[in-house]
């Protein structure tokens, strides 16, 4: 049974408005009430005293590869437990555990790992689902993905994957028309597709966004870049009102100037913080490890295979959102829908998480300015106490 909570003394961030002091009381694993000043007294509840820090709703992180030693593809039970723990730990409270480009049997294996897992996990962020990240890709713009593995989409193999029933994000190259119907069919079935490691023009991502793609994977990373007489996919994914972007603010995949450019043309609720992190995320610098029979070093803040390239990110949520903060020089009291809400519309989940709203989960975490976490509520539960 799911316990009572009573937060009191928090600064409390809603999309009304914000409460300061304020106090929320969880009911059930849901926000029950919220109100400003001292709270009434709620015997069955128990007290935690918010001693003036940030309450925001978790971050989600729609783009996990692993970390803490762990990856999704391990598609082990200990892995996505343990990806779970360590992301609960940065204030992460859902996720979706996140594959990349491999077999029709490794990827299905990951599948339904993830659905027999799916939902709260002890002591950690809940598992939402599933992100198919390729094998569907351009290998001219593979980036970490391993190019000898990517392929078109073949209907027999892509349906399986759908019909495990946990896909919630599907990134694919839209400029192939043998990956195009795949973007019907996951408009159909509700899954949000997104343009990823991609050399997409304009016209073909007019073409993908009019038949439901709405996501760049990534943004920037792994596509063509900007120019004024060939707008590339950075140029379609800044202007087009339909995509949402993600961005991976870890200071080195984006320079900060960037960032900013990126906010000022996609606006608030149209920016998705994620990590992409890899299993080095959490690891000593200098650690080294395998991936695919390739040498991933962790040096410098980041992941890299041996020829330099970025091999996803050691990146954290909570520095995710004070790193962005700092690159376009606003407060996370106005950026948090970066870490949460916008992902939760993304993925169609924003009736239920993503905001300190009544009625919906208490995923919820206190924070300082700084952005570090000092507790995270999952559903409810609390699944991590500095």
């Amino acid at each position: 049974m799911t316990p009572n909570y009573l937060f009191h003394n928090a600064h409390i961030i809603t999309p009304q408005r914000s409460y300061e002091p304020g106090w929320l009381l969880t009911r059930g694993g849901q926000i029950a009430l919220i109100g400003s000043g001292a709270p009434p007294q709620f015997p069955d509840a128990n007290r935690i005293d918010a001693h003036g820090l940030l309450l925001l709703p978790g971050f989600i992180d729609l783009h996990a590869h692993g970390g803490n030693g762990y990856e999704c593809m391990d598609a082990t039970p200990e892995a996505l437990r343990g990806i779970a723990q360590f992301y609960a730990q940065h204030g992460v409270t859902g996720f979706l555990a996140t594959t990349w480009t491999a077999s029709r049997e490794r990827i299905q294996t990951a599948l339904d790992l993830i659905r027999e897992m799916q939902g709260p996990q002890m002591g950690g962020a809940t598992l939402l689902g599933a992100h198919v990240e390729g094998p569907y890709l351009n290998p001219d713009r593979c980036g970490a993905q391993d190019s000898r593995s990517i392929r078109r989409a073949d209907r027999d193999e892509a349906l399986a994957f759908l019909e495990s029933g946990v896909v919630r994000l599907l990134a694919l190259a839209p400029e192939y028309e043998a990956n195009q119907w795949l973007i019907d069919t996951c408009t159909e079935r509700g899954i949000t597709s997104s343009a990823a490691h991609t050399a997409a023009t304009y016209e073909d991502m007019q073409h993908a966004v009019a038949h439901g793609l709405s996501h760049s994977t990534h943004t920037f990373n792994a596509m063509t870049g900007l120019h004024h007489r060939n707008p590339g996919t950075v140029g379609a994914v800044l202007s087009m009102k339909e995509i949402t972007c993600e961005l991976i603010a870890d200071l080195i995949h984006v320079h900060p100037a960037v960032m900013q450019i990126l906010l000022a043309a996609k606006g608030l609720d149209r920016v998705v913080l994620i990590t992409d992190a890899v299993r080095g995320a959490g690891l000593t610098e200098g650690s080294t490890y395998s991936q695919d029979g390739r040498s991933v070093h962790i040096h410098d803040g980041g992941a890299y295979l041996p020829d330099g390239t970025l091999a996803g990110s050691i990146l954290t949520m909570d520095r995710a959102l004070h790193n962005f903060s700092q690159a376009v020089n606003q407060p996370i009291t106005d950026l948090w829908p970066t870490s949460s809400l916008n992902a939760a519309r993304a993925i169609h989940l924003a009736h239920r998480t993503g905001s300190i709203e009544v009625g919906k989960d208490a995923d919820l975490i206190l924070v300082n300015e700084d952005v570090q976490v000092y507790l995270t509520m999952a559903r409810g539960q609390v699944v991590y106490q500095r």
